[in-house]
């Protein structure tokens, strides 16, 4: 048996000063009366990526995922795919196409006839039209089902129909509005690693909103979280989750404990924080710029944190709080502790459970050390 070859290293084209991007939106702004649906969003989307928007319901990112399909008019701002101006051009004259949450199949069609829906007005021989569907049920791998009825395919099924309709057409760009939210959890992340596989095959850019963050980071190449209409960060998944912006930023994607205090000393790449809450100083490597005095929040993910029953060490006070166990759940490879400190904080741990074991090291009740490295917090001044 052969191995298959690896894929490419993933090229990053944001990074490139060179690189054209294949969607530029500029200054868009939508308004719905008083209310400001999209606040002047600018991004840049390259040819290849898996773009997620995110955000709390509200925020805006349907909104602008309608008007890059031209179901919306834009109150102002430019809409350029590969350079020309989307304005006045209607949805069905646009080089894209738009995968709905509802997947939207014809119940009374074939899946066949379903998939090849979009061909019907293309001025093409139906020989290259049956072809077309059979490649498009192939790439999704359904040439078996295609004279199955919807109502004869399983909700996995149903949305690779709704997917290889959505790319029969040979988008440049395709738009999917919750792809996988009807899916079960655990169908949900089998089907991500086949939508990405698709889409590392065809090369077609994808445009996705997604309210589930796990989703947005399995998925995407690069992420742009919304609040209030506005774009508050765009960067890949690990830069999105490892260094957030902000305290909205940091608090939607993941969990995070957030830790107040005021900064007592900024030396090159440690900033010291004395934060009343836990009773101690925490230092944080981190190159941000603070000063003396200012109040800022410690960012810390839960699976940063250290557990132990080992008492404090006068020598070793910073970065480390006394507390007891309040909470605990069990999640199978993980447990979530909830400890609460003596001013009554409640500090959130995640430890991996490596061992088969019915026994935990530390249970309800237990009197423990929490502990994280300099460098797994970060400062955060918004």
């Amino acid at each position: 048996m052969t191995n298959s070859a690896p894929k490419l290293v993933e090229k990053k084209p944001w990074l490139d000063t060179q690189a054209q991007p294949q969607i530029i939106i500029d200054g868009i702004s939508k308004s719905f009366g008083a209310f400001s649906a999209v606040d002047n969003v600018a991004l840049k989307i390259f040819k290849g990526e898996i773009f997620a928007l995110v955000g709390s319901s509200g925020c805006g990112k349907t909104t602008l995922l309608r008007m890059l399909a031209g179901f919306e008019t834009p109150t102002s701002g430019r809409i350029l795919i590969d350079g020309v101006d989307m304005v006045g051009v209607p949805a069905h004259e646009r080089p894209v196409n738009m995968m709905f949450q509802s997947y939207a199949l014809f119940p009374h069609m074939s899946v066949q006839a379903n998939v090849g829906y979009g061909l019907r007005t293309l001025k093409i021989s139906e020989a290259e039209k049956k072809e077309r569907v059979s490649d498009a049920l192939d790439m999704v791998q359904l040439g078996k089902f295609g004279g199955r009825k919807p109502h004869q395919l399983s909700g996995g099924q149903r949305q690779r129909v709704a997917l290889a309709r959505a790319l029969i057409r040979r988008p440049k760009v395709l738009l999917l509005d919750e792809p996988l939210s009807a899916l079960d959890k655990k169908l949900r992340e089998q089907t991500q690693f086949e939508l990405m596989d698709i889409q590392d095959r065809i090369g077609t850019t994808f445009v996705i909103v997604t309210h589930d963050q796990d989703e947005a980071m399995a998925l995407s190449s690069r992420i742009a979280v919304m609040n209030q209409g506005k774009v508050l960060q765009v960067g890949t998944p690990s830069e999105i989750y490892e260094f957030p912006r902000s305290r909205f930023v940091a608090d939607f994607i993941g969990t995070t404990n957030f830790f107040e205090g005021t900064v007592v000393s900024c030396a090159p790449s440690l900033i010291t924080v004395r934060c009343d809450e836990l009773g101690c100083e925490v230092r944080v490597d981190d190159v941000r710029r603070v000063a003396v005095g200012q109040r800022v929040w410690i960012a810390v993910r839960p699976e940063k944190i250290w557990l132990s029953k080992d008492p404090i060490g006068e020598e070793s006070a910073d970065n480390r709080v006394q507390g007891v166990v309040w909470e605990l759940g069990y999640l199978g490879n993980r447990s979530t502790y909830q400890i609460k400190v003596s001013s009554g904080k409640i500090i959130t741990a995640f430890l991996q459970n490596d061992r088969r074991t019915a026994e935990r090291a530390i249970d309800w009740g237990d009197s423990v050390t929490v502990s994280w490295e300099v460098n797994a917090a970060i400062v955060l001044d918004h």
